[in-house]
């Protein structure tokens, strides 16, 4: 499991209108909300996206950018999108392979049956990639709103940082 401290694995993955993220791209310039969920469409997963969609003003306000990463198809995405009037990036991982390289695709007991899935997890990135706090196995509601209030003091203690150079 990736720790804060850790460096971000680097990765590129399509979004719903098919248009590359790449994390590379960000470096330097945006802090990163990245999140993990199961699947579109699914109670906890709409009230997620939702939550972040309402703050994403707030985020990019304190130099951040929000993503959503499931194994969902960019199509799925885009429908999700549309449908719930959502804004922040989501972007489509059908291999898994993002998900493992986070440590987020593991087995999982549902309805007393073990299959693999997305572990609900969000990592906050610095504009220099380092991954400053992690959380596995969200609960959705709230969680945006605490995942701002970090972002916001990341910002706060990067600037004052900054001064005293």
């Amino acid at each position: 499991m990736l720790q804060s401290g850790d460096i971000a694995p680097l990765f590129s993955l399509p979004d719903a209108d098919m248009e590359t993220f790449d994390l590379a791209s960000v470096a330097g310039k945006h802090h990163l909300v990245l999140y993990f969920y199961p699947r579109d469409r699914t109670p906890g997963c709409t009230l997620q996206a939702a939550d972040f969609s309402d703050r994403e003003g707030e985020f990019a306000r304190h130099g951040c950018i929000v993503v959503g990463v499931s194994p969902d198809d960019c199509m799925t995405h885009a429908d999700f999108r549309d449908e719930e009037g959502l804004s922040i990036r989501l972007l489509s991982d059908p291999d898994k392979d993002v998900c493992k390289l986070y440590g987020v695709w593991r087995q999982k007991e549902v309805d007393g049956v073990n299959r693999m899935g997305v572990r609900r997890s969000t990592f906050i990135i610095d504009k220099q990639g380092t991954i400053r706090h992690t959380f596995y196995d969200v609960v959705p509601r709230g969680h945006a709103a605490a995942v701002f209030e970090l972002v916001k003091k990341l910002e706060s203690d990067n600037a004052e940082s900054n001064r005293k150079k």
